[in-house]
């Protein structure tokens, strides 16, 4: 576990630059590195309980797991940790996240997640993750209802590493749609994507980026953004939002390629792709040219459709390549199905309200949040205990369950021990503290 080990120390050394708002610091009882690090251990091990059973865990022994397994000197309560967590900037943990990923692309770990020789593909999509109609803040955005009731809520745009055929995703940092000073309109979806391309493009270089989306990104301004800087793009493409293009479409002939296969386990299908390049993506003599695909899939003769997908590209599609091109555009879902559906049904609680303060406490702790679902997924990756660990259990959820129900009465020197008591069900012995 020397992988997660470096991930917590790479959390504790950015953490102790947090801005402190405290005076005299020096005699500061907790420090900004054992607050934060204190938070993370609450979304890490999948328990709001965890910090309490600490507590009692070390006033019986004198010490606790959050000292040996998160390398924390104290334990904070919850509502200093709230309080002094509410003003950090949103993006201040951001480079842990491309600490992560670097890591695994040093290890050659990010291998599992190349597509179309050698690219990355990055999902990119919008969701909410906190609403009420009494509780508000500066940074909510606010919806009224017909019957004259403000509704406040938060969301952010998402950007998440895929893969087809991969079923883990790596979240990167977070683009939160907020009131942005000066502006005389809500933030929104697109622009949140458009300050994040601006901000990160430089530590996405390296991963030569093709982005994902739905059609909300199919637009000319979008896409010529992700040309500037060198990336691709695959985008959903509605006829609804497109008519300029799908009449360009009307009575051209267009490259295809008919493939039988069978799908999941739903007997034969037959997989019609098509294709067109230089495509008019709007009117107008600047229009960009991008190239148009599409699936059909329907049964074997040909008949009763079951689906239709079309996209539009900056990436050649050939014959050779189509089918790859389908399969990764289609992997956009993996940021829905694979991350918010897991963040918010599996275990992290991603729309409970864990604490939502009066400046950005709402936003650190999703961060937060989004970085144990990073390190989780990254030691799945590298970490043969963790596999074996999770392996004890049918289900993922199950492993958390055992983890802090462990630590909440037994002392453990280390998250290797942790996990070997997982999966032999032997505590260690206490010559090992």
């Amino acid at each position: 576990m020397e992988k997660l080990n470096h991930y917590i120390k790479c959390l504790r050394v950015v953490a102790e630059e947090a801005p402190d708002k405290r005076s005299g610091r020096p005699n500061a009882k907790y420090s900004m590195s054992d607050i934060c690090l204190a938070a993370f251990s609450v979304f890490f091990m999948q328990s709001p309980s965890f910090l309490a059973h600490q507590q009692a865990l070390s006033a019986r022994q004198g010490r606790s797991n959050l000292q040996t397994l998160f390398q924390n000197v104290q334990i904070p309560s919850d509502n200093h940790i709230r309080e002094m967590l509410d003003g950090i900037p949103m993006d201040h943990f951001d480079s842990v996240f491309f600490q992560i990923i670097s890591d695994l692309r040093f290890h050659k770990s990010l291998e599992h997640f190349q597509s179309l020789a050698g690219h990355i593909l990055i999902a990119l999509d919008g969701s909410e993750y906190f609403s009420s109609y009494q509780i508000s803040c500066p940074k909510c955005s606010t919806r009224k209802h017909r019957n004259g009731e403000i509704e406040y809520f938060h969301s952010l745009l998402g950007a998440v590493i895929v893969a087809p055929g991969q079923s883990m995703a790596l979240p990167l940092p977070p683009e939160f749609i907020n009131p942005q000073d000066g502006a005389q309109k809500q933030d929104c979806e697109q622009k949140a994507a458009e300050r994040w391309l601006a901000k990160y493009s430089e530590e996405l270089r390296a991963l030569k980026p093709v982005f994902l989306g739905d059609d909300l990104y199919a637009h000319q301004p979008f896409c010529l953004n992700v040309l500037k800087h060198d990336f691709s793009f695959i985008f959903t493409c509605k006829p609804s939002s497109h008519k300029i293009l799908y009449e360009y479409l009307e009575g051209v002939e267009k490259e295809t390629l008919t493939v039988t296969k069978p799908l999941s386990g739903k007997g034969l299908r037959r997989y019609r792709y098509e294709w067109l390049c230089d495509v008019p993506i709007r009117d107008g003599p600047q229009a960009l040219k991008v190239n148009w695909i599409s699936l059909q899939i329907s049964d074997p003769k040909g008949k009763a459709k079951t689906s239709n997908y079309s996209f539009l590209t900056d990436i050649a599609p050939r014959a050779s390549n189509i089918e790859k091109l389908i399969s990764c555009a289609r992997s956009r879902w993996k940021i829905e199905n694979e991350t918010f559906n897991v963040l918010k049904n599996n275990g992290y609680n991603l729309e409970h309200n864990f604490g939502h303060g009066k400046k950005t406490l709402a936003a650190l702790l999703v961060v937060l949040n989004l970085l144990a679902f990073s390190m989780h997924n990254a030691c799945r990756l590298t970490s043969r205990v963790w596999q074996e660990a999770e392996a004890v259990f049918s289900a993922k959820k199950r492993l958390f369950i055992d983890l802090w129900s462990l630590c909440k009465y037994h002392l453990f020197p280390s998250w290797q021990a942790l996990l070997n008591t997982i999966i032999s069900g032997i505590p260690p012995p206490s010559s090992e503290f």
